[in-house]
């Protein structure tokens, strides 16, 4: 069996990105990983060569900043990278800049991967998600955040990325067949210094919307406010070997009062009817579960 890994990055020192955390947490996993870089302007680049490991594979390229509405340029950059992989390669492994695998998930993604290699029906492996927000210390759990998505692909010219690089089709357009990994993926792009997360809030809507919605809805602040959230919990995990140094390296503060809920009336019912059955009405899925 054999596995490729592969990722886009574009200006992610800026906005002070956790990739080179990303990419080591699932490079044992991977016999190649596969690093498109496109145009930056803060070292991006310098930054990805530093990671000097025979496994990884640096390709450059150049970002189109016309296709901004649905953020539709990051799916055409990362189907440019899948389109780097080694043509050998079983299974794909897609992580995004902000994300991270938990050393202690990756044998039963191995087993995932190794027990459906030879299942044509599955076309991929879905994935549990942590989404941390503010600090380490709290991840949300309100509608808002979803629950789930594909990380690993099979390695096939049809199978592209959808929309914004969330999660991926198969052509013309269908929903592809998972099954689950049992592994959690671990989200950390809402916790970054109130600074840095306003650079990466100002890239993203940038690959969103054109200037004049920028002007008129993204507020021109040099530090994020991340008070204006609806629902967190505590976090009593670990997390992934990987993170430690960074963790340790926190400058900011972050508290929240779990007890808090600024959820509407029509939210507060939706959530409590997820808690308690683990249902959760109308929730969005971009794929079809074996």
């Amino acid at each position: 069996m054999f596995v490729s890994g592969f990722t886009i990055a574009r200006n992610v020192v800026k906005a002070d990105y956790p990739l080179r955390e990303a990419v080591f947490s699932v490079l044992d996993l991977c016999d190649e990983f596969v690093i498109a870089v496109g145009n930056s302007d803060d070292g991006t680049l310098d930054f990805v060569k530093s990671f000097n490991h025979p496994k990884i594979k640096i390709i450059e390229t150049v970002w189109d900043d016309t296709l901004r509405t649905g953020g539709r340029v990051l799916a055409q950059e990362t189907d440019k990278a899948k389109a780097a992989v080694d043509p050998k390669a079983d299974w794909l492994f897609y992580i995004q800049a902000d994300e991270c695998v938990h050393e202690n998930d990756l044998p039963k993604i191995r087993e995932a991967m190794e027990n459906y290699l030879n299942n044509p029906s599955v076309d991929g492996l879905l994935f549990d998600y942590l989404h941390f927000y503010g600090s380490y210390d709290y991840v949300g759990d309100s509608r808002r955040w979803y629950r789930h998505e594909i990380r690993v692909i099979r390695n096939r010219p049809d199978i592209f990325s959808y929309r914004d690089a969330q999660g991926f089709r198969k052509l013309p357009n269908d929903k592809l067949t998972v099954a689950r990994c049992g592994a959690n993926m671990y989200h950390y792009g809402w916790v970054k210094h109130p600074e840095a997360q306003q650079q990466k809030q100002l890239q993203f809507h940038r690959m969103w919307h054109n200037d004049e919605y920028m002007e008129k809805h993204v507020a021109a602040a040099d530090t994020f406010d991340y008070s204006s959230i609806d629902s967190l919990q505590k976090f009593n995990g670990t997390h992934p070997a990987v993170m430690q140094e960074r963790i340790a390296r926190m400058n900011w503060q972050f508290d929240y009062d779990i007890s808090r809920n600024n959820m509407g009336l029509k939210s507060r019912l939706l959530h409590g009817i997820e808690k308690l059955t683990g249902w959760r009405p109308g929730e969005y899925k971009n794929y079809l579960l074996q």
